[in-house]
């Protein structure tokens, strides 16, 4: 595991330390969390830009567009009919399960 070396302000280290006294956690392990929550937000924004761009692509080009169309409605069916197996399989569930029994009886 690699060791950093990081200034901080007084505030934040202030709130670092009560946040690590509260939850009962060293400050180095909030910090892992911050730090992945943050690189994990900001990997999710490029790779929703680059989905927008390439949708704004697609968009922008009559024939890819419709050619995109008809691949949809190729595809219909089959989506059409594993929402059905879906909601089948959800209902299933719903009615298999047991109803909790009341606790006042």
């Amino acid at each position: 595991m690699a060791v950093f070396s990081l200034r901080l302000p007084h505030e934040l280290e202030r709130r670092l330390g009560e946040e690590a006294r509260h939850c009962g956690q060293p400050r180095s392990e909030l910090i892992r969390e911050a730090l992945e929550q943050l690189l994990r937000r900001r990997e999710q924004e490029r790779l929703v830009a680059r989905l927008t761009a390439a949708a704004e692509v697609l968009a922008s080009d009559v024939s890819a567009r419709a050619e995109s169309l008809d691949v949809a409605l190729d595809f219909l069916p089959a989506d059409s009919e594993a929402l059905a197996l879906a909601e089948e399989a959800g209902s299933q569930e719903r009615t298999e399960q047991p109803r909790p029994q009341q606790w006042w009886r």
